[in-house]
C-alpha cells in the first residue's frame, strides 16, 4: 500500500465518506460517464458497493458504517484503476444494473444503459396489450439485457435473442443462466434476421449499433474500452437500422410494433424520411432516441425502407 493510500484511508473512515471521496476524484481526473451511471456520485457509490459486496439500492442507514482497513484500500484501489484505464466501473465490477436487474458484463459487450428499460419494465404500455403478446425478438442482445428483462416482464412469452458476436452471445448465455431464462430464451447467431426461423413476432426490439464513423472517432475513451461493433453504424449511422426497418415487415405480428433506439442519429433518420411519422418515444427517468412503429406503418412505408438500402 502506497504512503498516499495509508494517508487517505486513515482519513476517511465510512461509506460516505468513501463514495464523496471518490466523486471528487473522478471530477479532478475528468473522467467522463454515461455507461449506466451519470454522475461522478453514481459511478462513486457504484465501485464502492460492489468493491463492499452490497447491493446497489442498499439503504442510507448503512452509509456511516465504520470500514476496516483493507475494505478501505480496496475501494483505493479501484478508484485508481477507474482514472488510470479510463474503462467504464462496470467493466471493473462486472456488473451492469438494467431495469432493476444485475447482469453480468465484461469487455465482450457493450454496457448495459438503453431507455429502453423503462419501457420494458411498463410493459410496453400503452402500445402492446400485455395479454396479447405471444413472441419477442430482441436484436443486437449484446449482453442479453433487453431479452431478459422483457422475461421477466413477460414470464410466459418466449424471447429470442440475435447478436452477430459470438463474444456477446458467449456473454448472454452467461446472464440467461444467471436469470434461470433458458427454457424462456433462445440465442441466435445471426446476422439480424437472417438465420432465425420465419417467426412473427408481437414485439421486435432492438439496440443496435448507430453511431456514425466520424462521431465514434471522436467519443471519450470510455467509449473506445467497449466493443466497436457495437457501435459502428457505418458513415451515416444508419446501416444497420435501414437493414431492421427493411425486414421488419416479414417478422412482425399483424399487431406487432417495431422499437429501436438510434440515439445521436435520430435526426439523420427522421430527415432521411421526413415523410415518415416515426413516434419518438419519451421517457421518465431520461433518455431519447427511441422510435416505434406499427406493423401497419412498417408495411405501408416498406418501398421507401427498401429503396434506402439501395
Amino acid at each position: 500500500m502506497s504512503d498516499n493510500f495509508s494517508d487517505i484511508s486513515a482519513t476517511l473512515t465510512t461509506i460516505r465518506d468513501y463514495i464523496r471521496y471518490g466523486a471528487s476524484r473522478f471530477r479532478d481526473a475528468g473522467v467522463f460517464f454515461g455507461h449506466g451511471t451519470v454522475s461522478a456520485i453514481d459511478e462513486a457509490a457504484a465501485i464502492v458497493l460492489h468493491t463492499l459486496h452490497q447491493p446497489y439500492d442498499l439503504s442510507p442507514v448503512y452509509l456511516d458504517s465504520t470500514l476496516t482497513m483493507p475494505e478501505r484500500e480496496a475501494i483505493l484501489a479501484m478508484f485508481e484503476r477507474r482514472i488510470n484505464e479510463r474503462k467504464p466501473s462496470a467493466y471493473l465490477t462486472h456488473e451492469a444494473i438494467f431495469a432493476g436487474l444485475s447482469f453480468f458484463v465484461d469487455e465482450r459487450v457493450l454496457i448495459p444503459r438503453s431507455p429502453i428499460a423503462e419501457l420494458i419494465e411498463d410493459q410496453f404500455n400503452p402500445w402492446v396489450d400485455p395479454d396479447s403478446v405471444n413472441r419477442i425478438l430482441d436484436l443486437c442482445t449484446g449482453s442479453g439485457c433487453i431479452a431478459i428483462a422483457c422475461a421477466y416482464a413477460f414470464p410466459d412469452v418466449p424471447v429470442d435473442a440475435v447478436d452477430l458476436s459470438e463474444d456477446a452471445l458467449a456473454v448472454a448465455a452467461i446472464n440467461v443462466e444467471k436469470h434461470d431464462r433458458v427454457e424462456q430464451i433462445t440465442l441466435f447467431q445471426s446476422d439480424l434476421f437472417s438465420q432465425l426461423p420465419h417467426e412473427r413476432y408481437d414485439i421486435i426490439v432492438s439496440n443496435p449499433p448507430y453511431v456514425a464513423v466520424e462521431e465514434w472517432q471522436n467519443l471519450p475513451p470510455e467509449y473506445h474500452a467497449e466493443p466497436a461493433m457495437g457501435f459502428k453504424g457505418g458513415e451515416s449511422g444508419l446501416d444497420i437500422v435501414l437493414q431492421i426497418l427493411a425486414s421488419a415487415k416479414d417478422y412482425l405480428s399483424k399487431h406487432g410494433v417495431l422499437i429501436v433506439e438510434v440515439g445521436s442519429s435520430a435526426e439523420t433518420l427522421q430527415n432521411r424520411f421526413p415523410e415518415i411519422p416515426f413516434y419518438w418515444l419519451d421517457f421518465q427517468r431520461g433518455g431519447d432516441g427511441v422510435f416505434l412503429l406499427t406493423a401497419e406503418q412498417v408495411d405501408q412505408f416498406h418501398s421507401l425502407f427498401i429503396d434506402a438500402l439501395n
